[in-house]
């Protein structure tokens, strides 16, 4: 608006003043800023500006503002003293074509702070401040204060479609203090947008109606597509509104996490009553509707544990030599073993977590040839160690065991190898318990953890990658290393050994900079230094390692805060799909899933992993509110579980890794014709680890 609209947000005790301008993109190619003709401030706090651009009327109308408290009865919002809670405006934008032929344009309602706000942004499960280091081998959209190249993915200013994101908010802090803009993910015009901008004097928090995605679009590859444009149409006299959510936030960067707390807790901010009537201006309470809905599985625990038991053992399992090939295509016929990648990891996308997950499930129902299955691969996997004394990163094929999806020949990531220690060596405690010795597999864990442990800088810190000649430290790039910390805690205390806990200790406390920053990356192998999910979840799961191991509730305040920046990627909402695709057939709820990170923009259920870290973390903090993600996650990890041959394409017992919410890599609403060793072998951990845990995980 021309004057902006300034509006006062009071917030303990302080406010500040926030200029908001609302324009129209036109259908000859240029934003025409909507001067103000006049503003209104109802009894109840509620201010109303009218304006007009051509022959569109546009009026504004914002509710008071309210701190967000706690979320529901009987909830609470964690570790936040109420000087730390944001607050928050509903707001409408309402749109009317006053003139006599059908308007054609495009709105965007923009909030400006300081200068000093650039490169802080957030928008959950996609953007993380710069987004992407210089040096990052991957390419995807990264924000530069000094603009960039857009051919190279590199801009002051994005936009995107609201379903890339996991929540649909942009958010961005000041010396002042902070701001977010939330909208639903679909609008009377379509799929909304939001994004950010620098602009040398200011910053601008963005949302669309409908949705833009500029400079460039980004659909998976490293070659970016042209911008889109969309554009709403109205008939002479026809209105459409708009509602989004303003939000005031304190100035630590992680003030977005009560933000998201109550978002998921309510199920979808709504928009404001009529006018006239009465209304304090509070958010609604919790809702589970529409885009709320909780997931839906398709399956019990027992039944989803016998399902993927079986697709893990039937499609993954090959006898010689013993491996859990990591992916198995749909379509045996036209594709058959071409399909399948002849490959297994010692963890992360196949190997010993899942034959670990087999292992127990085999216990539990007596199957002997799924425990054969289990101990063949963990054999295998345990007796090839490198001449440095670390696991190697998989097994091919076509060259047996090698370092895995590293461009250098002899580096392994920490992550893997840290994985796979731990999940060895909690398959040999239950061998242990039930009488069974496995002095090779005790070796093979000792043997890496003391390789880690040589190569720990005096600071506490651990490598990101190891050499598979000496195990000498590569690179310290990245909080891939933090993956050590939980073998490394969780064998020391079991065995008493002082060196091995006390190395877990320094590299916690050398990590703790990374999670209170709110920033991790480099977990997978695949995607460099990008910021990923994962970096998420295996934060949780070290600093709950070494609050069981110590009882120092220090790490439980680290495992909390490491937990709300791993919730940024789940997303709190369900996606809408067009009823034609197979996600929107078969009703597919998003709610719960994670998007995997901001270069792979596709949900996925790998979050699973620390299921039980986040039901103990609700223990220690007497918070519900992690214990709920993570039974929400279980829930919505068992939906297209195929229940028989057949089953959305697909053969019993297969669960692929890919669900499509968005325009990357393929088309939104479809899923990825490929089973997966971690997909199936993860919800098979999660669901036996559930029904072992005697907690009410859901039906």
């Amino acid at each position: 608006m021309n004057p902006p609209v300034a509006f006062a947000l009071s917030h303990a005790g302080s406010s500040y003043t926030m200029p908001f301008v609302a324009t129209l993109w036109s259908d000859d190619g240029h934003w025409e800023v909507i001067p103000v003709l006049r503003t209104v401030t109802s009894p109840q706090g509620h201010l109303e500006a009218v304006g007009r651009a051509g022959a569109v009327e546009a009026t504004v109308r914002f509710a008071a503002a309210v701190n967000v408290g706690a979320p529901a009865p009987g909830g609470h919002m964690g570790a936040y003293a109420d000087n730390a809670l944001p607050a928050a405006q509903k707001a409408l934008l309402s749109l009317t074509n006053r003139g006599e032929a059908t308007a054609k344009f495009g709105a965007r309602v923009e909030l400006r702070l300081g200068a000093a706000a650039s490169g802080t942004w957030l928008v959950p499960g996609l953007f993380y401040g710069e987004n992407r280091w210089p040096d990052c081998e991957r390419t995807y959209p990264r924000y530069s204060a000094l603009g960039g190249d857009p051919a190279q993915m590199t801009a002051g200013a994005w936009s995107f479609r609201c379903d890339r994101a996991a929540t649909t908010a942009v958010f961005a802090w000041g010396p002042e203090g902070g701001a977010g803009l939330w909208a639903p993910e679909v609008g009377e015009f379509g799929e909304n947008g939001l994004g950010f901008a620098f602009a040398g004097d200011h910053c601008a928090l963005r949302l669309h109606f409908p949705f833009r995605e500029e400079p460039v679009t980004y659909d998976g590859t490293e070659v970016p597509g042209p911008p889109l444009i969309s554009m709403g149409a109205l008939a002479p006299g026809a209105s459409a509104t708009f509602e989004f959510t303003v939000y005031h936030l304190p100035g630590a960067r992680h003030s977005y996490a009560p933000v998201l707390r109550h978002i998921w807790y309510s199920g979808y901010p709504t928009a404001l009553p009529e006018a006239g009537t009465e209304d304090n201006g509070a958010l609604a309470p919790p809702v589970l509707a529409g885009p709320g809905e909780p997931p839906l599985p398709w399956s019990s625990l027992e039944d989803t544990a016998e399902m993927v038991a079986w697709g893990l053992y039937r499609w993954h399992y090959r006898a010689v030599p013993p491996v859990l090939l990591e992916t198995a295509a749909f379509d045996r016929h036209a594709l058959g073993e071409r399909g399948d990648r002849q490959a297994m990891h010692v963890s992360w996308v196949s190997g010993l977590p899942y034959a670990y997950a087999l292992l127990i499930h085999a216990s539990r129902v007596g199957r002997h040839d799924y425990r054969e299955a289990s101990l063949a691969v963990i054999n295998h996997t345990a007796g090839a160690l490198t001449p440095g004394g670390t696991f190697w990163s998989q097994w091919q094929a076509s060259r047996g065991w090698s370092v895995g999806w590293t461009p250098e020949p002899d580096r392994l990531h920490s992550r893997t190898l840290a994985d796979a220690a731990l999940f060895l060596w909690r398959s040999l405690v239950r061998e242990r318990a039930h009488g069974t010795a496995h002095p090779a597999w005790a070796s093979a864990v000792a043997s890496n953890l003391e390789a880690a442990c040589r190569s720990q800088r005096a600071d506490g810190a651990l490598p990101s990658a190891l050499s598979s000649n000496d195990a000498a430290a590569l690179d310290w790039r990245g909080t891939a290393g933090l993956a050590w910390v939980a073998p490394l805690a969780e064998v020391g205390a079991s065995l008493g050994d002082a060196d091995l806990l006390g190395a877990a200790l320094r590299a916690g406390e050398y990590f703790a900079r990374n999670v209170e920053a709110d920033y991790l990356c480099g977990a997978p192998e695949d995607v460099d230094l990008a910021p990923t999910s994962e970096d998420g979840y295996l934060a949780v799961s070290s600093y709950m390692a070494l609050y069981r191991a110590t009882g120092d509730r220090q790490w439980v305040a680290l495992a909390s805060r490491a937990a709300e920046w791993m919730l940024t990627f789940r997303y709190t909402y369900n996606v809408s799909f067009s009823p034609h695709t197979i996600l929107g057939h078969y009703g597919y709820r998003s709610r719960g899933t994670d998007q995997a990170s901001p270069p792979n923009q596709h949900l996925h259920i790998f979050g699973l992993i620390c299921q039980d870290d986040m039901a103990e973390l609700s223990d220690a903090t007497g918070d519900s509110y992690y214990f709920d993600r993570a039974r929400e996650a279980l829930a919505g990890a068992r939906q297209f579980v195929a229940r028989e041959d057949g089953d959305f394409g697909a053969y019993r017992g297969m669960v692929t890794e890919r669900f499509y919410q968005t325009t990357c890599f393929q088309a939104k609403g479809m899923l990825l014709g490929l089973s997966h060793a971690w997909t199936v072998g993860m919800l098979l951990l999660a669901c036996e680890q559930a029904l072992a845990s005697g907690r009410e995980w859901g039906p």
